[in-house]
C-alpha cells in the first residue's frame, strides 16, 4: 500500500500478494458500480483480458449473491451451488473451491473479493478472516476515490450512485447543500498493528473507559430511574460486557489489525448481516450496537474535526437527535435536517421548524448511505430526500428554490398591508414561538403578536430545571422583542410525549391522554408557582397574558386561577412591580370543554384552540401513527362544526378566540377558519405570508354564508376540502 503505484497496478499487485500467501490459483476483485453491476476490476489467475469486461448483476452468480447478502461463501465445489453462473470470458470453469467475501464499508457492500483453487478444499476460518481484513483495505481505496476512472468513461462506482428516499415532510421548505453526519463515522486510516499484545491492551483500556461512562450515565441523578431511556442504557451496558463481541474484537487484533480497525471490521460485519433482518426489535438493537461501537471508536481515536468546518450549506443527517443538539450547530450554516426517525411532535422537529429549516423524517438508511460532504437535496414539501443528485435534478430544484424566493419576496411586499379581507373584515395574524431565536421573525413575517409562546421548550432543551431568574430573563426578553405587540404565554406543557428527565419519568400506555400539562402542574404547585412568579416579574409595567393548557373541567381552571392570584398577592406584599393588567386564558384541546363553553368563557379573558390535540382527541386518531394520521380530514363537517361552536361561544360572551394549531398555517384551512368566524389565528412565521395573500382576496361574508349551507346540507361530503378548493379557484384566491 505504501508503494508509489498507479491504481490498477496497485490492485493487480494486491491480487498477486493474496494469491501467493493463500496458495490460491485465482484471486479476483469485483467492484459494484452505480448501475448495480459488479465489474471485474483485477485478477490473478483468470483471463487478464476479461478485466473491466466481465460483469455480473446484483444477485447473479456466486459473486452477485455475496454482494446482495453481505455474507461470505466458502465452497468445496462451486459449480454445484445453485447460484453458480458461468462467465466464459474469464476461464474459471476449471476451478472447484471458492471463497468469496463482501467488501464492506459502514455496512454497505462496495464489491466482492474472491480466491479459487482447482483442488476441492474448504478454506480455513483464519484464511476467511485474512481475506475479510484485506477487503477492508480495498473498501477504503474505493471510498477514497482510488479506483475512479479505471473502468470505461461514464461509469461511476456505487459509492457515488444517486439515491432518492421518501420519508415524511415535517417542516416545509427546500434545502440544497452538503451532508453533515450528526455523529460522523470515524475514518480508520491505521489498519495494521505492529504489536498485537499492546493493541489488545489498548482495546481493553478503551472498553473499560466505555463501560465506566455507561455506568456514569446510569447513575446520573438527572436521569429518571424508570422509563424507555433506562432500557436503552441497560442495552448499552449489556453490549459493552458481551463476551462474544469482545472476543471477536480481540481475535481481529491478534490477526493483525489495530484496535480501531478491529472495531470497524466487527461493526461493519454485524451491521451488514443485521440490515437484512426484518424484525423491528433486532433492528432497533442494531442502532444501539452501532452507537456503542462508534463511542468505542471515538474513545480509541480521540475527538474529531469540526463537522461544519468548511461547509457553508450544511444539511444535518442523523438517526435521531435532541433539540439541544440541533441548537449546538451554527444556524447560519444550516440548510435542512434529515432524520431516520422523528415525528411531527418531536422536540427537534419543533425547534427545526422554529429555525425555518426544512425537515424530512422517517428516512430509513440515510445515515449508512450518506458520506460527509455528499451533495444532498431536502424537500420538506413532499417529503423526499435526494442524495448525490444528478446535475439535471439539482438544476430543477435550483429553479424551484428561486421560484420560492420570488414568492417569498411577494409575501414580504404584503408585510405592511393591513390584514383585512376584501369585504373589510379585520383578521389578526399571530405567530407561534418558543425560543429566543424565533423572535426576529416577529417583524420579518409581519405578525401582529405572539399568539402562542411555548414555555416548555426552555425546559426541554435544558439538562437541569431552569431557575426562576433564568425563566424571568427569557420571558422579559420575549416581551422586549414584542414591544407593544401582545404575547400569550402558555404555561408548562410537559409530560406525555414531552419527557423532561429531571422531572421524573414513567411509562404510560397513552401518553397524549395521560399525566401532562395542567394535570401535572396542579399536582406540583411549586413548579407552577415558580413559573407564574417569573412571568409576573418579567411583565412588570406591561400586560401579561397567561394561558393554561389541557384544561378538562372548570375545577382545574379555578385551581389554576387561585395559584396565579396567590402569586400576585405574594409579589404585591413584598413590593415588587406588577403588570399593568393580567389576562387569563385557557387552551381548548379536550372535547369535554365543548360542552362547558359558556361556563368557561365566564372564567377567562380569552381562549385559544389547540387544533392539533383537539382534532386527534375528537376523532380518536393518533397523529403520530402513519396508518391513521391521514385517515381523517380536519376540514370534515363534524370537526368544523365543533370549531364553529367555539367561535360562536366567544362572540356570544365577548371573549377573544384564537386558533393556534397547524390548521392556521395552511391557507385553505385558514380560509375555512375565517368562514367559521375566527378573527385571530396563530401560526409558524413562514406561513403568515401565504395566509395573508389568501385573506386579502377573500370575501369572508360570502364564504361564511356558503359554509353554513354546506354544513347544513344532509347530502354533504365527508370533507369540505374540494368545495373550498372550488370556491377559492372560482374567486381567484391563492390557496
Amino acid at each position: 500500500m505504501a508503494e508509489p503505484l498507479a491504481a490498477q497496478a496497485r490492485l493487480d499487485e494486491i491480487m498477486r500478494v493474496i494469491a501467493a500467501n493463500m496458495v490460491a490459483e485465482v484471486c479476483s476483485l469485483y467492484v459494484l458500480r452505480a448501475d448495480g453491476v459488479l465489474e471485474l476490476y483485477a485478477t490473478e489467475g483468470l483471463n487478464p483480458g476479461s478485466v473491466h469486461l466481465a460483469q455480473l448483476r446484483l444477485g447473479e452468480g456466486l459473486v452477485g449473491t455475496i454482494a446482495v447478502t453481505a455474507r461470505l461463501l466458502n465452497l468445496q465445489e462451486a459449480q454445484k451451488h445453485p447460484a453458480f453462473a458461468f462467465l466464459p470470458e474469464t476461464g474459471e470453469e476449471i476451478y472447484n473451491s471458492f471463497l468469496g467475501v463482501p467488501v464492506l464499508r459502514a455496512g454497505r457492500t462496495l464489491g466482492v473479493l474472491v480466491v479459487q483453487n482447482r483442488a476441492k478444499r474448504t478454506y480455513r476460518d483464519e484464511e476467511a478472516e485474512a481475506l475479510e481484513t484485506v477487503a477492508m483495505v480495498v473498501a477504503e481505496m474505493i471510498a477514497a476515490g482510488g479506483l475512479e476512472g479505471l473502468s470505461r468513461p461514464g461509469v461511476s462506482l456505487d459509492l457515488k450512485r444517486p439515491h432518492s428516499f421518501t420519508g415524511a415532510g415535517l417542516s416545509e421548505g427546500i434545502g440544497l447543500g452538503h451532508v453533515v453526519l450528526h455523529e460522523p463515522r470515524v475514518v480508520v486510516t491505521n489498519l495494521f498493528n505492529e504489536d498485537a499484545a499492546s493493541e489488545v491492551e489498548r482495546l481493553g483500556r478503551a472498553l473499560e473507559t466505555l463501560r465506566e461512562s455507561i455506568e456514569d450515565m446510569l447513575q446520573r441523578r438527572d436521569i429518571a430511574v424508570d422509563g424507555e431511556h433506562r432500557a436503552v442504557l441497560e442495552a448499552y451496558r449489556m453490549f459493552a460486557h458481551d463476551r462474544g463481541w469482545v472476543r471477536r474484537l480481540e481475535e481481529a487484533v491478534r490477526n493483525g489489525l489495530t484496535a480501531e480497525a478491529a472495531v470497524e471490521k466487527v461493526q461493519s460485519d454485524m451491521r451488514a448481516r443485521m440490515m437484512h433482518l426484518t424484525d423491528p426489535y433486532i433492528r432497533e438493537r442494531l442502532h444501539d450496537f452501532d452507537d456503542l461501537a462508534n463511542r468505542l471508536l471515538r474513545q480509541l481515536m480521540g475527538g474529531g474535526e469540526d463537522v461544519l468546518d468548511g461547509v457553508g450549506d450544511a444539511i444535518v443527517v442523523a438517526r435521531s437527535m435532541g433539540a439541544a443538539e440541533l441548537l449546538d450547530y451554527r444556524r447560519e450554516q444550516l440548510r435542512g435536517l434529515v432524520l431516520e426517525e422523528g415525528a411531527a411532535t418531536s422536540h427537534v422537529v419543533i425547534v427545526a421548524r422554529a429555525l425555518g429549516l426544512p425537515v424530512v423524517a422517517q428516512v430509513k438508511g440515510a445515515v449508512s448511505m450518506a458520506e460527509n460532504r455528499d451533495a444532498i437535496i431536502v424537500d420538506g414539501d413532499d417529503g423526499t430526500v435526494h442524495l448525490r443528485p444528478p446535475a439535471e435534478l439539482e438544476s430543477l430544484y435550483g429553479d424551484k428554490v428561486r421560484f420560492r424566493a420570488k414568492r417569498q419576496e411577494r409575501y414580504r411586499e404584503l408585510r405592511d398591508r393591513p390584514s383585512v379581507t376584501k369585504d373589510g373584515t379585520p383578521i389578526h395574524l399571530m405567530m407561534n414561538a418558543g425560543l429566543l431565536v424565533d423572535l426576529p421573525q416577529l417583524a420579518e413575517a409581519g405578525a401582529q403578536g405572539i399568539g402562542l409562546f411555548r414555555t416548555e421548550l426552555q425546559f426541554l432543551v435544558a439538562s437541569t430545571m431552569p431557575r426562576m431568574r433564568d425563566q424571568e430573563r427569557l420571558y422579559a426578553a420575549v416581551l422586549d422583542a414584542a414591544s407593544e405587540a401582545p404575547v400569550t404565554f402558555r404555561t408548562l406543557d410537559v409530560g406525555g410525549d414531552k419527557v423532561v428527565p429531571y422531572l421524573g419519568g414513567f411509562s404510560e400506555e397513552n401518553p397524549a391522554l395521560g399525566y401532562r400539562a395542567l394535570r401535572l402542574a396542579l399536582d406540583r404547585p411549586g413548579l407552577m408557582r415558580t413559573q407564574l412568579r417569573a412571568l409576573l416579574k418579567a411583565a412588570a409595567g406591561r400586560e401579561l397574558r397567561v394561558m393554561f393548557p389541557m384544561v378538562t373541567d372548570m375545577g382545574e381552571m379555578r385551581q389554576a386561577r387561585d395559584l396565579l392570584s396567590r402569586e400576585i398577592a405574594h409579589l404585591t406584599k413584598f413590593g415588587h412591580a406588577m403588570p399593568t393588567s393580567v389576562k387569563i386564558g385557557a387552551m381548548i384541546e379536550v372535547p369535554a370543554l365543548l360542552y362547558q363553553l359558556d361556563e368557561l368563557m365566564r372564567l377567562v379573558d380569552f381562549v385559544s384552540v389547540g387544533s392539533n390535540d383537539l382534532f386527534q382527541f375528537f376523532n380518536a386518531v393518533d397523529r403520530g401513527n402513519s396508518r391513521v394520521a391521514s385517515r381523517f380530514d380536519d376540514l370534515s363537517p363534524p370537526f368544523l362544526l365543533a370549531l364553529k361552536s367555539i367561535a360562536d361561544a366567544g362572540a356570544r360572551n365577548g371573549v377573544g378566540v384564537t386558533l393556534c394549531g397547524e390548521m392556521a398555517g395552511r391557507p385553505l384551512a385558514a380560509m375555512a377558519l375565517i368562514g367559521l368566524g375566527f378573527r385571530s389565528i396563530s401560526m409558524a412565521p413562514p406561513a403568515i405570508g401565504p395566509v395573508k395573500a389568501m385573506l386579502l382576496e377573500l370575501d369572508a361574508t360570502d364564504l361564511s354564508r356558503r359554509m353554513e349551507a354546506w354544513m347544513a346540507d344532509p347530502e354533504r361530503p365527508l370533507s369540505l376540502r374540494q368545495r373550498l378548493v372550488d370556491f377559492a379557484e372560482a374567486n381567484g384566491i391563492p390557496h
